[in-house]
């Protein structure tokens, strides 16, 4: 894809009022296969180091549960192929399971080719292991920008309906803060529709209101105030993201890394279960593809 995005081009349908939900999704991926650490962890040491994912999906899908949510999982080919048992109780507690291609590579880091087989890899290895369609993926670090908007093309071309991979916010390792800061078609209506992470639009500029590390930073009333700001006044429904790590402060801690990568990392990490808690409280969820695929 070579023209820009044309915001107004291809909106996605407006949602129900009445009836909003909103979109819990969990990027699922391991502490020590987080990009901010990618230049201390090497790949190859993957296999050894102590995996934590599996009780924190268990967590997790308690949390959801408990607070009669459904939400989207966005898992690495990786993960899936060493906890296959996760994976079928991901799908067997009514969740989404999606892809968040196999290895953690950005997207921005590939070429078209290995980025085309990166995302049918991943997807392949999802739906023999789920038993269920995968419609739906995520770039590692929202990884889709400008420079290669040629990737949501290619998800097209390997059988994706969906991507949640642009964050329309200014950030120093990601971001596209021109995109469209809701659903929309990129290509056109009969194309691959994308879910941009919530923002609110404050003081002439878009502010992270979705989650993440602004999740754990923030306190817990100002985010529910901005998302309620997102369902109330524009009428859309938020799209949270969080990753297993976030809910496990006792994760083994990685050495030499900057000041502001550990605090990014670890900040809050001890409250984040409990705020989680509070959004199923706070909120109605559901997954991705039934809340933006039945209305597309």
């Amino acid at each position: 894809m070579n023209a820009p995005i044309r915001p107004l081009h291809a909106p996605a349908p407006a949602p129900n009022a009445a009836a909003l939900r909103n979109a819990m999704t969990i990027d699922v991926e391991d502490y020590f296969q987080v990009s901010a650490f990618a230049d201390h962890i090497a790949r190859d040491s993957w296999p050894s180091r102590e995996c934590r994912v599996e009780a924190n999906i268990e967590r997790i899908l308690a949390i959801l549960e408990e607070g009669g949510a459904r939400g989207t999982f966005f898992t690495l080919g990786w993960i899936a192929e060493r906890y296959p048992a996760m994976v079928k109780r991901i799908v067997a507690g009514g969740h989404e399971l999606a892809s968040h291609g196999y290895g953690h590579l950005r997207a921005s880091d590939q070429t078209r080719e290995q980025f085309l087989d990166d995302v049918a890899r991943s997807k392949a290895i999802l739906e023999d292991i789920g038993g269920t369609p995968v419609l739906g993926y995520r770039a590692p670090s929202f990884s889709i920008g400008p420079a290669n908007l040629w990737a949501l093309d290619v998800l097209q071309e390997a059988g994706y309906r969906y991507s949640s991979s642009i964050y329309p916010i200014a950030h120093d390792h990601y971001g596209m803060p021109d995109a469209p800061r809701f659903a929309f078609y990129p290509g056109g209506t009969d194309g691959l529709l994308e879910v941009p992470i919530t923002t609110v639009r404050m003081m002439e500029r878009n502010l992270p209101a979705g989650g993440g590390g602004y999740f754990r930073l923030l306190p817990y009333a100002l985010s529910r105030r901005l998302m309620r700001r997102v369902n109330d006044k524009d009428g859309q429904p938020a799209i949270f993201y969080f990753h297993p790590w976030e809910i496990d402060p006792g994760q083994p801690r990685i050495g030499g890394v900057g000041a502001k990568t550990r605090f990014r990392h670890y900040v809050n990490l001890e409250r984040m279960e409990r705020r989680i808690r509070a959004l199923t409280r706070d909120f109605q969820w559901d997954r991705m593809d039934r809340i933006f695929l039945e209305r597309a």
